[in-house]
């Protein structure tokens, strides 16, 4: 069936572009001759805190440049959606800045500041602490890295399922920028520039600065208004400066601003109110909508509510050669993220699951690196890691349209104001060992400690129900550590060709119901562990024109953490399973010719609960129940080509389509909160000008114009909801490029 799928896709991927077939022909005929000096420019990565080979790191990792990032059209860290295998990467529920990143069955799509999340993103070696936030522009970005699997011997802060790591563009003693200009449906204008130059022989500054707007692709066809718009404003100034030889620093100050209306979502189910009167009875209020969603909908929010954030951060990173052998690295942050959001969790116009959510985050990381080659094939990474992060925020609920007494609606608000403070301490060393031309080891271990302090204060208001009212408070506090370790062997083939075993172990922290609002509420949840097991290899072949790396591996994920509904007040959170996930991953890229290159990558995903206990039906066997966020495939084919034009300019053409299976979004497996297999395609072009400081681009995303679901709210006990949010339908935009 799968098979019949990607055949059928994989022509529909070629007749987008409606002259594929005979552009790879005449490609092969035109560049025949230069055959043997064609190969696949070398890619490098700091996956392990050294510069290297992609081809040469014993670990699952995919790559991409600057280029490649252009080529796909990434505008914010979600663009790397089917991209990756086994990654699973989108805007998260109902919200303008939140990422929710899976890899391989592994991530937290809950942006309540008590969960940590399942994949790290680094920028520029600097941990993001939340999600909310790290839906990152893509204007200044250098290079990411997606480094899939448990990592922790080498990074600040453990993440349990893999790591993104932003590198950002860097200075230095060229003198260049790029302006860019942007225009596209739904109202889109964007304007991108960035600048960077010498200030003096050894010291280099730039600056990068986007402005992003669009009217937003949800409507209320009643009122005009727009919905899920994007309004963002971001700049970023580097300092770097080379003193010596021996010691060189860098400065990075960034500033993110947001203005957003609502991100709105479509109801799924049935919505309903409970009566006091009679409590056996709920009380209708909505079906959901018939038919396929068309992007248009209510809200129950008539003030002009938005979402707002201002994102800050600052960093200075130390590099000083100690000698020949040891380098010593030191890399200082602090961040502060303020965010004022306004959701409509049911997203309708009746007010069930109404939210404002304020948040306050501040953190402040150190982390030391002691770097040691003896040029003789052994080379380690020591690192001390300390983090210090303080999130208190505050929060409303409105449900004025949910109870009822008599028929008569019970007006309800409930206010919350709570506070997490989390402090993290880390030692972690690994050491690779290169025995001979083809044996090598690599041996690392990690100790992980995270203490955290929580306090909450819970009051509920109901106007004509005074039975409703009362207020409720707790602290808590407590402690998790671990150690994790890693351990892989690889055997050179032959030049280009190598393969790797490893087993990797991760954790992530536990922490406390961010949900109490009564005293049998209160509850601190286990931290999560996964033990992976992997075997892969590099290889290239043709002369070095075919680059295939593929991975095969298995998890025995313990602890999962759940978020349940229990019943109209209670959202307990349990360590409620245990899962068995394996699967494999392919990435191809292959050099047809001097100007058209074809790229694949495959992801099969097995994940299966061994078992999941559910104190609310502690007899129900859930261990059928599919993980969320973990299709059995994705796939992805592309190709890019260029044609070289009479006096000199280029034309430059890229299609690719992307494949989704069937996937469930909810830990309760709600049918109303799956989505069916479906395919996204798109294309561009780009004229450059014979005089190659200009250039015109011309882009597509999703062309077929599929609608489809990337994330869900469930909290099926209040009102029934059940809310979806879609991707975006299709869109075109054109953009003037200048280069000086």
């Amino acid at each position: 069936m799968l098979k019949n799928k990607l055949f059928t896709a994989i022509q529909q991927t070629l007749l987008v572009s409606g002259i594929a077939a005979c552009t790879i022909t005449d490609a092969w005929a035109q560049d025949d001759s230069d055959d043997e000096v064609l190969a696949l420019d070398e890619v490098t990565v700091t996956a392990r805190k050294v510069t290297e080979s992609m081809q040469d790191v014993p670990l699952a990792v995919s790559s991409f440049s600057r280029e490649e990032l252009e080529d796909a059209q990434a505008e914010n860290l979600d663009s790397l959606k089917g991209a990756v295998p086994n990654m699973n990467l989108v805007q998260g529920r109902g919200s303008a800045s939140s990422a929710n990143i899976y890899i391989r069955g592994i991530g937290q799509p809950d942006a309540l500041q008590t969960f940590d999340p399942g994949v790290g993103v680094y920028v520029d070696g600097v941990y993001m602490s939340r999600i909310q936030g790290a839906l990152l522009s893509m204007h200044d970005v250098e290079r990411i890295e997606v480094l899939r699997g448990p990592q922790g011997t080498l990074y600040g802060k453990n993440t349990i399922g893999g790591a993104v790591n932003v590198i950002t563009r860097r200075p230095d003693g060229e003198t260049a920028g790029e302006v860019r200009l942007l225009a596209g449906d739904y109202g889109a204008l964007s304007t991108s520039a960035y600048f960077k130059g010498a200030l003096s022989d050894r010291t280099y500054a730039s600056v990068s600065a986007l402005y992003r707007l669009d009217n937003g692709f949800v409507k209320d066809s009643l009122t005009g208004q727009h919905y899920n718009d994007r309004d963002n404003n971001s700049l970023r100034f580097l300092l770097s400066s080379e003193v010596s030889d021996r010691l060189s620093w860098d400065l990075s100050l960034d500033y993110t601003d947001q203005e957003n209306a609502l991100t709105l979502g479509l109801s799924e189910s049935p919505l309903i109110a409970l009566d006091f009167a009679d409590l056996t009875t709920p009380v209708l209020l909505r079906l959901p909508d018939a038919g396929e969603y068309d992007f248009t909908g209510r809200t129950s929010f008539t003030d002009d509510e938005n979402q707002e954030l201002r994102h800050v951060g600052a960093s200075f990173t130390l590099n000083y050669s100690i000698n020949d052998s040891w380098d010593f690295k030191s890399i200082t942050a602090q961040r502060d993220l303020e965010s004022d959001s306004f959701i409509d969790i049911d997203a309708t116009e009746f007010e069930l699951g109404d939210v404002f959510v304020g948040v306050d985050q501040s953190q402040f990381s150190q982390e030391f690196q002691f770097l040691f080659d003896n040029n003789a094939g052994f080379n380690a990474v020591f690192g001390l890691y300390y983090m210090k992060e303080d999130v208190p925020s505050h929060q409303e609920a409105y449900a004025d349209d949910f109870l009822q007494l008599g028929g008569v609606p019970l007006e309800f608000l409930r206010t919350i104001d709570d506070d997490l403070e989390t402090t993290s301490y880390a030692l972690f060393t690994q050491g690779s060992w290169t025995f001979n031309h083809q044996w090598g080891l690599t041996a690392g271990i990690r100790y992980s400690n995270d203490d955290k302090d929580y306090k909450r204060t819970t009051s509920t208001f109901s106007a004509n129900g005074a039975f409703l009212e009362g207020t409720f408070a707790f602290a808590d506090s407590d402690s998790w550590d671990s150690i994790t370790p890693m351990l892989s062997v690889d055997y050179q083939i032959s030049d280009n060709n190598m393969m790797y075993a490893s087993a990797s172990k991760g954790f992530k922290s536990g922490g406390f119901n961010g949900r109490a609002n009564a005293a049998s509420d209160v509850s601190s949840f286990d931290p999560e562990t996964v033990w992976t097991y992997e075997i892969g290899g590099k290889s290239q072949f043709l002369d070095n024109r075919l680059r295939l790396n593929y991975a095969v591996f298995t998890s025995d994920y313990e602890d999962f953490q759940a978020r349940v509904a229990e019943d109209i007040s209670s959202f307990p959170v349990i360590n409620a399973a245990e899962l068995d996930i394996s699967g494999a991953e392919l990435e191809l890229t292959w050099l047809l010719s001097a100007s058209t290159t074809v790229y694949s990558s495959l992801g099969y995903l097995n994940a299966d609960y061994k078992k999941f206990f559910d104190f609310r039906q502690p007899d129900l066997d859930r261990s059928d129940d599919i993980p969320p966020f973990s299709p059995d495939w994705t796939f992805r084919l592309g190709f890019n080509h260029a044609f070289y034009l009479d006096g000199g300019a280029i034309l430059r053409i890229g299609v690719n389509g992307n494949f989704t299976d069937d996937m469930y979004l909810s830990v309760d497996n709600q049918e109303s909160l799956t989505q069916d297999d479906y395919w996204l395609f798109n294309a561009y072009a780009v004229y450059d000008f014979a005089n190659p400081a200009w250039s015109l681009t011309i882009g597509g995303k999703n062309l077929t114009d599929e609608v489809y679901k990337v994330d869900a709210q469930e909290f099926s006990s209040v009102g029934n909801i059940q809310t979806a949010y879609y991707g975006d339908p299709r869109t075109w935009y054109a953009a003037l490029n200048y280069r000086f």
